[in-house]
């Protein structure tokens, strides 16, 4: 990876910068999603059952389209999920011909599992960093967060 240098003309110094972010960005989000409790689970059941969690409920439809796979894709995944006692089902409140999915108890208890076990993985990581580089990534977080809210 290219070092950014803040020197460069703006248009080409800021294009450079974005690729190396998203790079990154990309590389350690996957990391933390495989820091994961070993289980029955797969990458595509969690991130359905996280989207849950965070959402509150949602249609399948709704969590298809959020977790960007096909209806019949997202029924299979549901499937799995109910099985385990991690999602459940409830009449929509307005069209009967629609269900409401969310996460149970149990569900709601593996997502805190999953998000801890994440939440130590990336805390050993930056453990092992200096108190300046940790220092330049909680300035970074921030400014993140800002990039993200537009």
């Amino acid at each position: 990876m290219t070092a950014h240098h803040p020197e460069q003309g703006s248009g080409d110094g800021a294009a450079q910068l974005a690729h190396e972010l998203r790079d990154a960005i990309t590389r350690l989000n996957r990391r933390v999603r495989q820091a994961r409790p070993v289980g029955d689970l797969t990458i595509a059941q969690l991130s359905a059952l996280t989207s849950l969690e965070l959402a509150g409920a949602l249609t399948p439809r709704e969590l298809a389209d959020l977790e960007r796979v096909q209806p019949p894709t997202m029924t299979k995944i549901v499937g799995r999920l109910e099985e385990a006692g991690l999602v459940q089902r409830a009449p929509h409140p307005t069209d009967g011909r629609q269900v409401i999915l969310s996460a149970t108890e149990r569900g709601r208890v593996v997502y805190a599992q999953f998000e801890r076990s994440r939440d130590q993985w990336l805390a050993q990581r930056l453990s092992e960093l200096t108190g300046p580089e940790r220092a330049a990534l909680a300035a970074a977080a921030e400014i993140l967060q800002r990039v993200a809210r537009g």
